[in-house]
């Protein structure tokens, strides 16, 4: 009788250890993606672009409380659940990219040079044309 009472102790303990991995694999992994979702889903503006969950890239019109007027095309609009917004679209900086003419200067001159590069192959002989 004595060591039927202390059997039960390690199924318990393992049962406890397997709860705790699945909520660190995936229960705490959703709940954090459902927030950033919803935290998303709160700070829509007029004028941002955005993916619908149907794959459908436009910009913000119109916001309701439920509902986002999203435009797809010139004067083409559709109204779709605010929760049906997938992401919200960022546009790389451009000005960074504007503001470094050093960076501009490099790849031209890279551009230049391999063009040279393949003008230099095509007038020197293959050794084929050397040995016969």
């Amino acid at each position: 009788m004595i060591g039927a009472s202390g059997g039960g102790s390690p199924i318990i303990f393992i049962l406890l250890i397997g709860f705790g991995v699945v909520y660190f694999l995936f229960v705490r992994p959703q709940k954090k993606k459902q927030s950033k979702q919803q935290q998303m889903v709160n700070e829509l503006r007029v004028g941002d672009e955005v993916l619908t969950a149907g794959g459908i890239y436009g910009t913000i019109s119109q916001l309701d409380e439920d509902e986002v007027t999203v435009e797809i095309a010139p004067k083409t609009e559709v109204r779709v659940a605010r929760r049906a917004i997938a992401g919200v679209m960022t546009e790389p900086e451009e000005e960074e990219e504007e503001d470094d003419p050093e960076a501009d200067e490099a790849a031209e001159s890279e551009e230049h040079e391999a063009s040279h590069d393949d003008e230099g192959a095509e007038a020197q002989p293959s050794n084929e044309e050397n040995r016969g």
